[in-house]
């Protein structure tokens, strides 16, 4: 009996995927398939499909585009009026043409400027490759990926997440396992501590930590087991440490969304020290931090400390995909065992071949070195500014931000627009602050530009 077209044989086995035989018939079937498809594409677009149907391919005029926003998108942000479409290193593209020095950087998500040719390459020929495969089965990319992090910062293992605040939720998740698999915490009991002013988030556990009402209120009730102290006080972490049953201190290096809060000298290693002295994880959020933005590969690297479990976001990608990581010693690691953690899309192939792209890059272009020498040089001008309107510079490496006194006639806001309008886009924090966090493959050239557009933009005030 001949075999159907589907009957797996030795034969057929042993031919490559997808292998199609250039003879006469098999030329009339694909004919007759591609009649029958198209045929059938606007019966397709007729029916089921027709609520679908992609919305026109002229182009849209930025007040366009932000009406089409408001209407069909949920309020849950407010952009600063500009309709973007391209970009390229330190630039952006607005739809009309317009470009800009980006001086956020997508909160520092594209340290290494924007689509950066290595990393989009890499994204590119992976996709083609192999997507995801989740963690049912094992892939060829994510131990090569895991090798190379953990060598990189000095590690046992790596746990792969997605997004900045599913690294938060990973590391205080292994904290509490820590506690009572380790340090013997009663079930149920463990706390974490955090710094005032935090933030790594909105999932529910993040905002349960937050003392920013605009990220809490209204979603209630919280997650127990959190308390807070203030951000750079010594005496109030001892105090709450010496509590048996703490798990982790977790705490961001410098506060970035605060407003770039930049600690003490010396502060990270007395935390150190006290996490040691009391028996406690210290949990380093280097998320926004992280990656050569502060002038070193971590921000703790300023005073050559070293966190019991660091996280990873933003940068570890280049801006191109979503890719966080949760790096710790063996110790705290292997208390998670198969089915108690995990993530559908956390070390898929594309995320982990990205992710080695944008590390190599860091590291090949000494982005780390770059930040440093620029970052000074941003902030020795940033002080001349008159004081009556930015009352105060600050920031590390290419981390910076300004506070604008708020009058009547200006505020932090208002600056911002008015630098969007002399060609540099960043955006206010808290209110009366500016960040200031452009790539840091920024040039000195650039850079003068921009503290040009930056000075002429506060003195037209």
């Amino acid at each position: 009996m001949e075999a159907s077209p589907f009957t797996i044989t030795k034969e057929r086995f042993s031919e490559p995927p997808f292998c199609l035989h250039k003879t006469a018939s098999m030329k009339g079937m694909i004919l007759k398939l591609s009649r029958s498809l198209t045929r059938a594409v606007p019966l397709l677009h007729r029916s089921i499909h027709i609520r679908a149907r992609p919305t026109t391919v002229s182009k849209l005029t930025s007040e366009e585009i932000y009406a089409r926003e408001e209407k069909h998108g949920a309020h849950n942000y407010h952009p600063l009026p500009v309709a973007l479409e391209r970009g390229e290193g330190v630039y952006v593209w607005d739809v009309e043409g317009n470009r800009y020095y980006d001086f956020l950087s997508a909160y520092s998500a594209v340290n290494q400027g924007h689509c950066h040719p290595k990393i989009v390459a890499a994204l590119i020929e992976q996709s083609s490759r192999l997507t995801l495969t989740s963690r049912a089965f094992y892939n060829d990319v994510l131990g090569s990926y895991e090798e190379y992090i953990t060598n990189m910062f000095g590690y046992d293992k790596v746990l792969p997440m997605n997004t900045g605040v599913e690294g938060g939720e990973t590391a205080c998740k292994l904290a509490r396992k820590w506690a009572y698999k380790v340090k013997g915490v009663p079930d149920n009991k463990a706390k974490i501590i955090f710094a005032e002013g935090n933030f790594w988030g909105r999932t529910m556990a993040a905002i349960s930590s937050s003392t920013d009402p605009s990220s809490y209120k209204g979603f209630g009730p919280y997650m127990p087991g959190f308390e807070l102290v203030p951000f750079n006080d010594i005496p109030a972490l001892e105090n709450a440490l010496q509590d048996p049953n703490v798990a982790a201190f977790m705490v961001e290096p410098i506060q970035g969304e605060a407003g770039v809060v930049v600690p003490d000298q010396g502060y990270l290693t007395k935390v150190r020290e006290l996490c040691t002295k009391y028996n406690v994880l210290w949990i380093a959020d280097e998320v926004q931090t992280g990656l050569a933005r502060c002038g070193r590969r971590l921000a703790v690297d300023h005073e050559g400390v070293r966190p019991d479990l660091v996280i990873l976001g933003k940068a570890l990608s280049g801006g191109v995909y979503p890719v966080s990581a949760v790096l710790s010693d063996n110790e705290v690691m292997l208390t998670i065992k198969p089915g108690e953690h995990g993530s559908t899309y956390g070390g898929n192939p594309v995320a982990c071949r990205v992710a080695i792209a944008a590390l190599e890059v860091i590291e090949e272009e000494k982005l780390a070195e770059n930040a440093q020498r620029m970052g000074e040089l941003l902030r020795a001008e940033l002080r001349k500014l008159p004081k009556d309107i930015v009352t105060t510079v600050r920031g590390k490496g290419l981390l910076n931000a300004i506070v604008i006194k708020e009058t009547k006639d200006y505020d932090a806001w208002k600056v911002c627009m008015r630098l969007r309008d002399n060609g540099l886009l960043a955006k206010p924090t808290h209110g009366d602050t500016i960040r200031l966090a452009p790539p840091l493959i920024l040039k000195e050239p650039e850079l003068q530009e921009c503290i040009d557009i930056i000075q002429r933009t506060i003195m037209s005030f």
